[in-house]
């Protein structure tokens, strides 16, 4: 059965159907990573996007139980060059197609993903669908232009109520704004007793559980769509430990008085080389944003750069001056290359005993 994938600039690319007929509006975008695509469809940072993979070979080692990010996926379309529709591999339980039908999300492959690649990479990210052959494409084509892009996409992902991970080491408060469940499960290997509250938490709530440190998130979206978590943050910082992954990075930065800007195409994949300006490493990191911190809005503010990216200079981290609180743009907890940057988990564990040890 034919598919076709529009594009807010009229583009059109025909190809074969997989997956359910749910068409919705997403913005397009691409993920560079050769395997993973399991975590991620789970990934929760990914809602409202239409995700592309350049990495041609997909669905080969099908879908297992162990490697979710999220219960439920929240992606808006998945777009692949070859779909295999017979995976091998011993940890396999399903093929992808059966996978998206289940989870109501539509696919479409046998089309030109190194082009469309190159598009947006010429002209930045753009509104896309799926949909069938006999659709009135100038229809499809006005109403992506007349479509704005969502504002409200971490609360249709974060909790809606508070929980425990329990455990027996540090109390760590987890402030969910979509969080991956590897981070979870990075902090529970290093014996973190893990509360998980709601992105809307107030700070006088997760103070009162008296946490040794607080985790910020990655999550999807503008990170200035939150102003009202801001003011949480600024109040946090001075009290305990904190650590932001991704949009918990963007989120400590603007609410210490930095600013973020949307990136032209992003980026998203398991192979982004990434320096530490504190020792001069590199680390391969695996990434999934569309915004970023202004390094020049940094000047002003009791934040400095720690970890820099190699491709378009942006930054990817930063630390406090005065406070024990630090942040990366990139995924720790994925580890698409050497195991080098989970030891931020490790530095984080370190600054709340060194806390505990000083208090």
């Amino acid at each position: 059965m034919e598919r076709l994938l529009v594009l807010e600039d009229g583009s059109v690319y025909r190809g074969k159907a997989f997956g359910s007929d749910n068409f919705r509006i997403g913005e397009l975008v691409f993920n560079t990573s050769m395997t993973g695509y399991q975590e991620i469809l789970t990934d929760n940072s990914y809602y409202g996007q239409i995700v592309m993979m350049t990495y041609p070979l997909i669905g080969n080692y099908g879908i297992n139980r162990d490697d979710y990010e999220s219960i439920d996926p929240v992606v808006f379309g998945f777009v692949v060059k070859d779909y295999c529709e017979e995976p091998s591999n011993w940890r396999s339980q399903q093929n992808l197609d059966s996978f998206l039908k289940a989870h109501n999300i539509p696919g479409i492959y046998d089309v030109d993903t190194r082009a469309i690649t190159l598009k947006i990479r010429e002209e930045g990210t753009m509104r896309a669908t799926l949909c069938n052959p006999d659709a009135d494409i100038d229809k499809v084509v006005e109403t992506l232009k007349n479509t704005d892009y969502l504002h409200d996409q971490v609360s249709h992902v974060s909790t809606n109520k508070i929980y425990p991970v329990p455990n027996t080491g540090k109390k760590v408060v987890l402030i969910d704004f979509g969080a991956k469940l590897n981070i979870i499960r990075e902090l529970s290997k290093r014996g973190c007793d893990l509360i998980v509250v709601p992105y809307n938490t107030s700070s006088e709530t997760i103070m009162s559980f008296h946490p040794d440190g607080v985790m910020l998130s990655n999550g999807p979206g503008n990170p200035e769509d939150l102003p009202e978590v801001l003011d949480t943050i600024r109040e946090l910082i001075p009290q305990t430990v904190v650590f932001g992954i991704c949009l918990g990075h963007q989120l400590i930065s603007l609410a210490c008085g930095a600013k973020t800007y949307k990136l032209k195409f992003g980026h998203r994949g398991g192979n982004h080389p990434v320096i530490n300006l504190t020792n001069g490493t590199i680390e391969i990191t695996s990434q999934n944003h569309g915004y970023a911190v202004d390094i020049d809005s940094l000047k002003d503010t009791q934040l400095e750069m720690v970890y820099q990216a190699l491709n378009d200079k942006s930054c990817e981290g930063v630390k406090h001056k005065q406070y024990p609180c630090f942040s990366a743009q990139f995924h720790p907890e994925a580890s698409a290359g050497p195991q080098d940057s989970r030891l931020l988990f490790d530095i984080f564990v370190d600054m709340m005993n060194e806390v505990s040890e000083n208090a």
